[in-house]
């Protein structure tokens, strides 16, 4: 399920406060950081963010 692109704009990487790319549409559902120093990505689960740096995935 997609997050309201209006959310997606207002949201911010918790960690470094960089804004989040959309991936909804990827499998899995997941908002990137767009900082090349941080690039954490937070999962997207029934449609809702989790935000939280100890649930995001770190960058390959």
């Amino acid at each position: 399920m997609p997050v309201e692109a209006s959310l997606i704009q207002i949201l911010a990487c918790p960690a470094c406060h960089a804004p989040l790319e959309d991936r909804t549409a990827a499998d899995p559902a997941e908002l990137i950081c767009t900082s090349a120093d941080c690039g954490l990505a937070y999962p997207v689960q029934d449609g809702i963010p989790v935000l939280l740096v100890d649930e995001a995935r770190r960058p390959a």
